[in-house]
């Protein structure tokens, strides 16, 4: 179990469109390890624009970062891009070797996958997405956190506090994360029981995805073209 004394790297991917609080949920938990240094990742330091319009600051450059005990990447409408992004994916596939853990939440996994770092290992994703980790090799799992020997996958958004929960359980110990989990006042309670299409009315799931169509088709349409790109590298 790590001392106090220990230090830890932690790595999120940056990049325009992701969804802020899969990013600020885990990074607020693991930044409360002692010893812990948070690197948001970017191929430039220049201010990225996320998916509700902040404006934030990465910190290390892919070229700059060399070494991490921990990447992670977070999801949002912007991983669609991202998907196709050979500068990101291929740091990913560097830098995933050296981490004692390789993570994501939300739709991260996707990306996760599309740089080949999921074949064989179970996961999780946003519910609108999850089918798509058969495309990377991954067997899905519907359940909020995932772990898979040093894989830990979170699904949608609000899952990225319970994720990082068990992050820390898994470098310290269950007390460590439950300390986290009191200082952070974290019990939720929300005003409807409606957060996944197991729970939500039928015509509340419909009209959600009715509204997402277009998105998610454009969504399933990445995921294929990243699918055929990795096996092709393969079988290259």
């Amino acid at each position: 179990m790590p001392s106090s004394s220990d230090s830890l790297t932690v790595g999120f991917i940056m990049y325009p469109g992701l969804t802020q609080l899969d990013l600020f949920g885990p990074a607020d938990v693991l930044n409360r390890m002692p010893g812990t240094e948070i690197k948001l990742l970017w191929k430039n330091l220049d201010p990225v624009i996320v998916d509700r319009g902040m404006r934030i600051l990465p910190n290390t450059t892919f070229g700059q970062c060399q070494k991490l005990d921990i990447i992670c990447v977070p999801g949002g409408p912007g991983q669609i891009a991202l998907m196709d992004d050979d500068e990101t994916l291929n740091f990913l596939r560097r830098i995933a070797p050296g981490c004692k853990l390789v993570t994501s939440v939300c739709t991260g996994s996707l990306v996760l996958g599309a740089a080949g770092l999921l074949q064989g290992y179970r996961a999780t994703s946003h519910w609108s997405a999850i089918d798509q980790l058969e495309l990377f090799g991954a067997t899905p799992v519907e359940e909020r956190v995932v772990t898979d020997r040093n894989r830990i996958t979170g699904a949608g958004v609000t899952s990225g506090i319970d994720f990082a929960l068990r992050v820390v359980e898994n470098l310290m110990d269950k007390t460590a994360a439950q300390q986290i989990q009191l200082q952070m006042e974290y019990d939720p309670e929300p005003p409807y029981h409606c957060g996944t299409p197991r729970t939500a009315p039928p015509e509340i799931l419909d009209s959600v995805r009715a509204r997402l169509h277009m998105f998610l088709s454009s969504r399933r349409s990445a995921s294929e073209r990243a699918a055929e790109r990795l096996n092709s590298k393969k079988s290259a």
